[in-house]
């Protein structure tokens, strides 16, 4: 919008300075007693009233803009023809249609004008020669095919910019999806490690409560049963933000491990154990908290499905990765014929895993128990989208 403005603003002051000196041109060439030289005059200023009038009333004209240069046209083909020292008024006029008019009123309207020209020229030259012909056509030509080559390069990058703009935005709302996917995905993952296996875990303590209800034993478990449902709602609170395991809170890895397999037997009856190989290094928040989820899955996944009376907790420290080894003695399952039917766990966790960078991988069979291994580079950061974490090679 500023740049049309601006080039129409040439155009208008471009018409007046042109008209000016022609009208200055005519008054000192001619007596200003002459009765032509007057009506030359005359319409002159008539033309720069109406022409004014038209620049100022230009957003005001609207669809109207092709009748007022049509009159404008007019009134400049009889000045050019009364006076031809006002033909280059004509050169910004030839503008004028070509910003205002369709392609065959152009064509039409710069003949007209170059004919008056043309006439205009030959009715006061002495004698009569080409250039007085040529040269009018060829101004005339060459303004045209200069504007019109203008006009399509400007429509191009109109359209090129279009399309840029419409791929933003279309990005734009892709990644907008893809966030609320993964965001959904996130919480999924959460709810299933967290909420899911601590109302199951609530579930199977109160049932226990009620077979032993009135005795000591009862009230110890459903003791257990308030403060499992205490601790899920404080993870409830803090995967909404985002936030890392209320176990891992000023705490290492292992030890939030050591600390899980102890809750996992007090209150399951599991034999849980857990075991470190390797010398310690700083896991990283993000793989910590991916390792620790693994391992509470893979433990309420012994003892709601497999059915098993021992687990072996692992973690290894192998240098440039950590490693989290959870086996079972529980009933097993086929990996292969079973991987669809299995919920959400075992998706989950690869998803979470392949967020810092991770692997799973899952040896099972019926009857001979499962084991789980999950291995995460050191340093991992979460990567958005589960891809591979920021700052390495997937």
């Amino acid at each position: 919008m500023g740049e049309r403005s601006w080039l129409n603003g040439a155009m208008h002051a471009g018409f007046f300075l042109l008209l000016a000196a022609s009208a200055a041109r005519v008054a000192a060439r001619h007596e200003l007693t002459d009765r032509l030289t007057v009506a030359a005059l005359a319409v002159a200023a008539i033309l720069a009233v109406f022409y004014g009038a038209g620049v100022v009333l230009w957003r005001r004209l609207g669809r109207a803009l092709p009748v007022w240069l049509g009159l404008v046209l007019g009134v400049t083909v009889a000045l050019v023809l009364l006076a031809p020292s006002f033909a280059w008024c004509a050169v910004p006029l030839y503008f004028l249609c070509l910003r205002l008019l369709p392609a065959p009123a152009v064509l039409a309207a710069a003949a007209v004008l170059t004919a008056a020209v043309i006439a205009g020229q030959l009715r006061i030259a002495e004698v009569a020669e080409p250039s007085l012909v040529l040269a009018p056509i060829g101004i005339a030509a060459m303004i045209t095919a200069v504007f019109w080559a203008l006009q399509h390069e400007i429509l191009r990058r109109q359209r090129l910019i279009d399309d840029l703009v419409a791929a933003r935005d279309s990005l734009a709302a892709s990644q907008l999806r893809a966030g609320a996917l993964e965001e959904r995905a996130r919480l999924a993952r959460e709810i299933h490690d967290t909420l899911a296996q601590g109302l199951s875990s609530i579930s199977m303590l109160l049932q226990a409560a009620d077979r032993s209800w009135g005795t000591d034993r009862s009230r110890a478990l459903a003791a257990q049963a308030a403060a499992v449902a205490d601790e899920n709602l404080a993870e409830a609170r803090r995967f909404v933000h985002d936030l890392s395991p209320a176990r891992l809170d000023g705490r290492g890895l292992a030890d939030a491990l050591r600390d899980l397999c102890a809750d996992t037997e007090r209150r399951t009856g599991l034999r849980t154990v857990f075991r470190e190989a390797g010398e310690a290094a700083a896991t990283g928040e993000a793989a910590a908290a991916a390792l620790l989820r693994v391992a509470q899955g893979a433990l309420a996944n012994a003892v709601e499905h497999a059915d098993a009376s021992e687990a072996v907790v692992t973690l290894s420290h192998l240098g440039d990765a950590v490693s989290l080894d959870v086996r079972d003695d529980g009933r097993g399952f086929d990996p292969v014929g079973t991987a669809r039917g299995r919920g959400f766990g075992l998706p989950g966790m690869r998803e979470r895993l392949a967020r810092v960078g991770g692997t799973l991988a899952v040896e099972s069979q019926p009857g001979a128990g499962t084991a789980l291994a999950a291995t995460v580079p050191l340093g991992a950061t979460v990567a958005p989208n589960g891809t591979a974490p920021l700052g390495e090679e997937s």
